[in-house]
């Protein structure tokens, strides 16, 4: 049996750590790059061993993923599987958001993720195989009030991963974009503490946890489709606004509405589990 070699980003916490840790429980079968812009979260999850190598990754420094890279290659001779998973989200009503948010936001989840593809796949394009998992969002499928800037982030990863899966495909180099409904990450403890009615249409879905995200990434590597949405379901309707997005005038009150009623809901059970 042939070592996978894979790099993650954003392991130190959420999404990224669960699926690191999911694939040293395979540790016979993977040997992990894990990278996080939190050193410290990500030495502490995670011990540096054989097949184990740890590193401080700001996504959006080019430097910095030259340096992960060249370090995979250098101790495992090759890298089979990128998971993009990093990403930072603060929902804020476009004309709230300061002007300095562009830039960080769009940096964090399109630019950083798009340099990761690049230079990943350059590599794989040499070897003449591997394996890119981008993950985005069903805000990145249709316009998303309240959440303009992430929407517009995340619609750019998703555009940019198919468009390159085409490109890749006959060269050995599969791209899939996996966009997920609300997971129950450290992000939406956040909404939980002091979200309003911004993040009122994250919560007129399901909520998805990092086993289902776990499930997800295990379908991508089997089949390597183009797209996966979490769930299927909400990716169908959120496509179909994307066809039609005047409709958008005639639901936002009506799903504000339940989007704030669940997510008060949510907050009174989380604080009866507490007692």
């Amino acid at each position: 049996m042939t070592i996978k070699t894979v790099v993650i980003t954003g392991a130190a916490s959420g999404i990224g750590r669960h699926w690191a840790n999911a694939l040293l429980n395979k540790s016979d079968e993977y040997r992990l790059v894990l990278a996080d812009i939190n050193e410290e979260g990500l030495r502490a999850a995670f011990k540096p061993s054989e097949h184990v190598r740890l590193h401080l990754l700001d996504i959006r420094s080019v430097g910095q993923w030259r340096s992960v890279i060249d370090d995979a290659l250098q101790n495992f001779g090759r890298v089979d599987y990128l998971f993009n998973v990093a990403g930072a989200n603060r929902p804020m009503f476009f004309r709230d958001q300061p002007i300095e948010a562009i830039d960080r936001v769009i940096d964090v989840n399109l630019k950083g993720a798009l340099i990761g593809m690049k230079l990943v796949g350059d590599a794989m394009l040499k070897q003449g195989s591997g394996h890119i998992i981008n993950v985005a969002s069903l805000a990145g499928l249709s316009p998303t009030p309240g959440n303009a800037l992430y929407s517009a982030a995340k619609g750019g990863l998703r555009n940019a991963s198919i468009a390159a899966a085409v490109e890749w495909r006959k060269r050995g180099v599969a791209v899939t974009v996996i966009s997920p409904d609300l997971v129950d990450t450290p992000i939406m403890q956040k909404h939980l503490e002091g979200g309003g009615d911004e993040v009122a249409l994250t919560y007129t879905g399901v909520t998805l946890t990092v086993v289902d995200l776990e499930q997800a990434f295990w379908k991508a590597m089997r089949d390597k489709p183009l797209e996966i949405n979490l769930p299927r379901w909400r990716g169908w309707l959120a496509k179909l606004n994307h066809v039609n997005p005047s409709l958008m005038f005639w639901l936002y009150e009506p799903m504000k509405k339940r989007g704030m009623k669940r997510l008060e809901r949510i907050r009174k059970e989380r604080l009866e589990n507490r007692k």
